[in-house]
């Protein structure tokens, strides 16, 4: 008997194992096609809403039609109302709903953007996320929450929250940027550390601020100032909306529409690829500064994120922002270390100079099958994040290693442009195929990756610069302790006895390094 003639299920007793929980609901029709997606914050009461014969009859026409066309329903729990707005717009987005409109231009939620290739960043108010190398956070479920919070870190930190460039004139001599002094008398590399002091923040750091505020809000109670006790709560309030952590709701944990595997093979098709790849890296290359270029590569494995193969480099051998050489470095350094590991472990293959390198690899080793098959693997394809530059470097890179039959393509970002050797015309694929969502997954995760790490080096780096304000300490002395100690939070756990114990560092100097990070 098909799906079609099946007699429509009586859903009443499934709402009753509903809880009343704050979530989200799916309405399914009879093809298990999701047409419907909502939100409660009691999801018992909204779902049985739904079948109560009198609140049926009152219902407007969509309404109705909808719920004719229900055959089953989904639900699932949140931890509160703010996670079920997020939650209910990821769904709607992913599947599309043929009842639902309210999310689709995503105008419901803000994000805060830093762009930190500014010389002055400043946090501002986005609809979107782009693919930019801007930093984002959110998206946010209360709007007036994450206004007023942009205030409190502009008084708190002394960040700009609007407008663009340099600092203005006013905004140099601005009282609302004289905290904890004027931007007129700090530079941009100073003003930089308030910067990752209020990313910090936003990203939930914030305990022990919103403690400070609530002991001033008692405070101000016990003198009768009710009206500034209670601005300072409805402030911490608002704090606690915008920077509590909230749940990233991902496809890997939620009922989705995607088939990993399928998507694979349908890119295999469309590439027109031997064999599906099953085993693809990614190479993106995030030059937000000249200071620290860096780049990561991802690995997906079947369709999906295989974490533990994940790479990332410090570009060493470029000079400036040039993204094909950058490329190109990484390229090398990446499959160079495969041949030379696939030596390593297949000693044999020294026998075979004429062989591909790519099908040396794949021959099973006489000394030690496991490890040759488990561990020293080339990808069937390699994906690189831009167009025809970025493709040609890598390109050149694969056939001096003499891995010039390793499929390969870049991803252009703009009009998502497909580009392959020896094509000169890009392949556009159709913006709901399933093998092109795989190529922006595995896009967008190297880009995320490659921006992690280089927030991570630029926090490392502002670290260290505190050493340069510290007396007597030459940037020889300062390389000296970083590489004893690490980093500037470690040697501010050193005793002075650990910091003398350093070469060129005496007993008076150390005893200055100690007494400085201890203050600073």
């Amino acid at each position: 008997m098909t799906s079609a003639t099946k007699e429509k299920p009586d859903l009443q007793k499934k709402v009753h194992e509903v809880p009343h929980k704050p979530g989200v609901y799916l309405m399914r029709d009879r093809f298990n096609r999701v047409i419907y997606v909502g939100k409660a914050r009691d999801l018992r009461k909204r779902v049985s809403s739904y079948f109560v014969p009198s609140k049926i009859a009152q219902a407007d026409l969509k309404t109705r039609a909808m719920l004719d066309a229900v055959w089953d329903f989904d639900t699932h729990t949140v931890r509160s109302d703010a996670e079920s707005v997020l939650l209910e717009g990821k769904l709607i987005k992913e599947y599309r709903p043929r009842y639902n409109v309210s999310f689709r231009d995503d105008k419901r939620f803000l994000v805060v953007k830093v762009d930190l290739s500014e010389e002055w960043p400043r946090f501002r108010l986005a609809r979107f996320k782009k693919d930019d190398g801007a930093r984002y956070f959110g998206p946010y479920a209360h709007s007036g929450a994450l206004r007023q919070t942009l205030n409190f870190m502009r008084k708190k930190f002394g960040v700009l929250t609007f407008g663009r460039g340099s600092p203005t004139e006013r905004e140099l001599k601005s009282a609302t940027y004289q905290v904890p002094m004027r931007l007129s008398e700090i530079n941009a590399e100073q003003y930089r550390e308030r910067v990752v002091q209020a990313c910090e923040f936003l990203e939930g750091h914030s305990r022990e601020m919103i403690a400070t505020l609530e002991e001033e809000m008692r405070k101000t109670a016990e003198k009768m100032d009710f009206e500034k006790a209670a601005e300072l709560r409805d402030m911490i309030e608002d704090l606690r909306d915008t920077t509590r952590p909230m749940r990233r709701f991902t496809r890997g944990s939620l009922p989705s529409t995607i088939d990993p595997m399928a998507d694979v093979q349908a890119l295999a098709d469309a590439l027109q690829l031997a064999r599906a790849p099953r085993v693809m890296e990614c190479f993106d290359i995030s030059n937000i500064s000249t200071t620290h270029v860096v780049a990561s590569m991802v690995c997906f494995r079947n369709g999906v994120p295989d974490k533990d193969n994940y790479r990332r480099y410090r570009v060493r051998t470029v000079e400036g922002q040039d993204d094909f050489a950058s490329m190109a470095e990484v390229v090398r350094r990446r499959y160079s270390r495969i041949l030379l590991e696939a030596r390593e472990a297949n000693p044999d293959a020294a026998d075979y100079s004429q062989e591909n390198p790519a099908e040396a690899i794949s021959r099973p080793s006489t000394v030690n099958h496991q490890l040759s098959t488990s561990f020293v693997r080339l990808p069937d394809l390699i994906i690189v994040d831009g167009g025809k530059g970025q493709l040609s470097a890598a390109c050149r890179e694969l056939q001096r290693l003499g891995l010039h039959d390793l499929p390969i393509i870049g991803l252009a970002k703009e009009r998502e442009e497909i580009y392959r050797p020896g094509r000169a015309l890009p392949l556009q694929l159709p913006m709901d195929s399933g093998a092109l969502r795989l190529l922006q997954r595995i896009r967008d995760e190297a880009h995320r990756f490659a921006n992690a790490y280089h927030q991570l080096l630029m926090k490392k780096r502002i670290g260290e610069s505190i050493l340069d304000d510290c007396p007597g300490v030459s940037q020889n002395r300062k390389n000296l302790l970083l590489r004893k100690f690490g980093s500037v939070k470690r040697l501010r756990k050193a005793t002075v006895k650990e910091i003398a114990a350093t070469e060129g560092i005496g007993r008076k100097q150390a005893e200055e390094v100690h007494r400085f990070l201890q203050r600073h």
